[in-house]
């Protein structure tokens, strides 16, 4: 492909999603009422970037095994190109998500070739001048991390570079944070991982917190769900973006990730900010309504 493009520093993996009446006591169990398998991960970033307008590049690892198949397949169905050669040594990883009445969805992970990374096999990706990149938090808890790290030190300083730090954003190495953190342009977060970086529970001042303490940023997303998103722009207010009203809840498995995705297409397309995040509501919610992760293709 050419022209610009959203290359995901990322992972991805399987998903074997179990809908269960609730998540079972310590040594207890539960009846899942349905299973699905498919790809997640930053294939649903990627995905949603795609399916925006913006063509989208995996520069992550996959593996040789069945697992590895899946993701490949999954990567050619939403037109996401695959970057790097499959690890001769190991399969992917999976995720088993527990989704809960409401949508509410709870992970356990087997990390596999997409968190092992070399800085051999990462060569695969040679970064363009028109690239966006995007980046998981996910990826610098993975044994690789600091390959990951390094990558976005060593991309052009003008890469428009997007980061989501994830759910484990407290368990992260600091260095690592503050490292991939002071190299991207864009921060995307929920309230709760905010609040989890920063100490502030207000998406406003979590954010100036994180703009005051990374020089290099041009602007941070914090979403909230159904109440949309607060955006905050370097040399602005904060910004509150509603969202649309959308039928049922029934699985929030990778929203955020929709929403990054959804972000940087807009931001690509000569979006403004604000609008861009529009965008991304929207298309978060619609991710809600459907159930598993990665579906965004479909939209």
């Amino acid at each position: 492909m050419s022209g610009p493009r959203l290359v995901g520093l990322c992972s991805a993996l399987v998903d074997l999603v179990l809908t269960v009446p609730g998540l079972p006591e310590a040594g207890g169990d539960v009846l899942a009422s349905s299973y699905a398998a498919s790809v997640g991960g930053g294939l649903n970033a990627l995905a949603a970037s795609s399916a925006a307008g913006l063509p989208a590049a995996y520069a992550g690892g996959h593996g040789s095994g069945p697992f590895g198949d899946q993701v490949r397949a999954a990567m050619a169905a939403r037109g996401v190109d695959v970057l790097l050669a499959p690890s001769p040594d190991e399969d992917s990883g999976f995720c088993v998500v527990l989704v809960e009445p409401g949508g509410e969805r709870t992970f356990v992970t087997t990390v596999g070739a997409e968190g092992h990374l070399t800085p051999v096999a990462l060569s695969g990706y040679r970064a363009r001048a028109d690239d966006l990149v995007y980046v998981s938090g996910y990826d610098l808890a993975y044994p690789h991390g600091s390959v990951v790290a390094e990558a976005v030190v060593a991309l052009p300083a003008d890469t428009l570079v997007l980061f989501d730090p994830g759910p484990l954003v407290a368990e992260l190495d600091a260095y690592l944070l503050r490292t991939v953190a002071g190299h991207s342009t864009w921060v995307s977060l929920n309230n709760r991982e905010a609040a989890l970086w920063t100490g502030y529970d207000e998406a406003d001042t979590a954010a100036r917190s994180l703009l005051d303490s990374t020089p290099g940023l041009v602007g941070v997303v914090v979403r909230s769900g159904q109440d949309g998103c607060v955006v905050l722009a370097r040399g602005a207010t904060p910004v509150p973006v509603a969202t649309v009203a959308v039928g049922q809840v029934v699985d929030t498995n990778g929203a955020g990730d929709v929403h990054a995705g959804t972000f940087a297409a807009g931001l690509a397309a000569g979006a403004d900010p604000i609008a861009a995040a529009s965008r991304a509501n929207a298309a978060a919610a619609r991710s809600v309504t459907l159930a598993g992760p990665g579906l965004s293709s479909a939209w």
